[in-house]
């Protein structure tokens, strides 16, 4: 009974330390699911199990971030208050499409995509490095709508490097920053984990005994990256941002190629 009080306390440590850097990393560029779920994994915690928990601590951790950057004025909700119910929707189009398609197709396009992201953005040396956002019309937000509904699906669907396609299409389709580009895309993100965080809360898949200590730590890790984020700005997010969206990629490579 004391060696398994031992062994449940070393895998909170395991799970907390790790949810805080996967918070921190994933607060000023994405991908922080990479460190959080393996995290889990690696504690002996079953897949289905390990999702669910691991979809509770970031949504948490999400929000939290969210906040942050509202806060400090780096989210443009003149545009995002138009995503935000798109995205809802499409994750939970691809929350349900997930019984119906195969997934194999989507595996090797995101491969292209996540890979294209990265590279394309690590050779484009002024790519979001200053905002030129030049306001908002009815055509750009119809392009935002649509691409939150696309991203919204994808996250409910697959989920692997929503966040860096989120940065990317902000700077790409409307000239936004490294930092208000990953501001925008925190709030986003929140709004589809929203949709799958429900369908495991529903089906009793969240195991709460780590999720609430995990969600904790990744709340103070996501603090510590937005505020890095607000300070250092993308001089510090957009080589975070590349070597995290190449990841994503690796990791598909390992997974599914």
């Amino acid at each position: 009974m004391l060696e398994m009080r031992y062994q449940d306390l070393f895998n909170l440590v395991i799970i907390c330390s790790l949810g805080f850097l996967a918070a921190m990393v994933d607060a000023i560029a994405g991908g922080g699911g990479l460190i959080s779920l393996p995290a889990l994994l690696m504690v002996g915690i079953p897949p289905h199990l390990a999702l669910g928990t691991n979809k509770f601590a970031a949504s948490v951790a999400s929000f939290n971030s969210s906040l942050t950057f509202a806060r400090s004025g780096k989210v443009h909700f003149p545009l995002v208050k138009w995503q935000i119910p798109f995205t809802l929707l499409g994750a939970f189009l691809g929350a349900w499409a997930v019984l119906k398609v195969s997934s194999e197709f989507l595996n090797k396009a995101v491969l292209f995509l996540i890979l294209f992201v990265g590279v394309y953005t690590l050779f484009r040396k002024n790519l979001g490095m200053k905002n030129t956002f030049k306001g908002l019309n009815s055509s750009r937000i119809v392009v935002g709508c649509l691409f939150a509904l696309i991203l919204g699906f994808y996250d409910g669907f697959f989920g692997p490097g929503t966040g860096s396609f989120l940065i990317f299409s902000f700077i790409a389709f409307f000239g936004f920053d490294f930092v208000i580009a990953s501001a925008n895309s925190k709030v986003l993100n929140f709004s589809s984990n929203i949709a799958s965080l429900l369908f495991f809360a529903w089906n009793g898949k969240i195991i709460y005994q780590y999720g609430i200590p995990m969600a904790l730590f990744m709340i103070l890790g996501s603090y510590v990256g937005t505020r890095l984020a607000i300070r250092r700005g993308a001089v510090l997010v957009k080589p975070l941002f590349v070597i995290m969206s190449l990841l994503v990629a690796a990791k598909i490579i390992y997974q599914y190629v």
